[in-house]
């Protein structure tokens, strides 16, 4: 995923097609909360011109990061779509967009890669299937984890007395 930009502009004002697909196993070294990284298929085109290189890329894949609930492994999918610019040279080059500026004559992708992948990193994932083995568990002595569903269905012991004081009166209206 690196060109020289005599590469590039050998084949200027031409299309250039991507289709590969690359190891990024580095990235679970930056964020310890990816476990694993499958490879990453890198499709798209390249658009070439005179000051600048136009990478319309998408990115798939998957990443295993660990349940927030239970610390089971979770299959996160990727799929990512964006266009990356890189000046050859910015002097004199005035630009709105987010643009990548060249170090050196090698455009190299790979950084760029990296980072989308780490931004794509969700704060919280959760498995499907909380009772999975190896998952932290879910009750204990004297305590249990409570979910919204248990809870809606659940009378405060404090307040049951006042639940019959209801179902008493209706009785005596009738």
């Amino acid at each position: 995923m690196k060109w020289t930009i005599n590469q590039l502009q050998k084949i200027r004002n031409q299309e250039l097609a991507i289709d590969e697909t690359i190891r990024v196993d580095e990235i679970k070294e930056i964020d310890s909360t990816i476990r694993e990284v499958s490879p990453i298929h890198i499709t798209g085109r390249a658009d070439i011109g005179a000051t600048k290189v136009a990478f319309h890329i998408r990115i798939n894949g998957h990443l295993i990061l660990p349940c927030s609930r239970t610390l089971v492994d979770v299959n996160y999918p990727v799929d990512v779509e964006t266009t990356e610019t890189f000046l050859f040279n910015i002097s004199g080059y005035e630009t709105d967009e987010d643009a990548h500026q060249v170090k050196g004559d090698v455009v190299d992708l790979m950084p760029v890669i990296r980072e989308i992948l780490l931004l794509e990193v969700p704060m919280q994932v959760f498995c499907d299937d909380v009772n999975s083995e190896g998952a932290a568990p879910q009750s204990g002595k004297d305590w249990e984890v409570v979910t919204e569903e248990s809870q809606s269905n659940k009378i405060d012991p404090r307040l049951a007395d006042l639940a019959k004081f209801f179902d008493d009166n209706k009785s005596s209206d009738s």
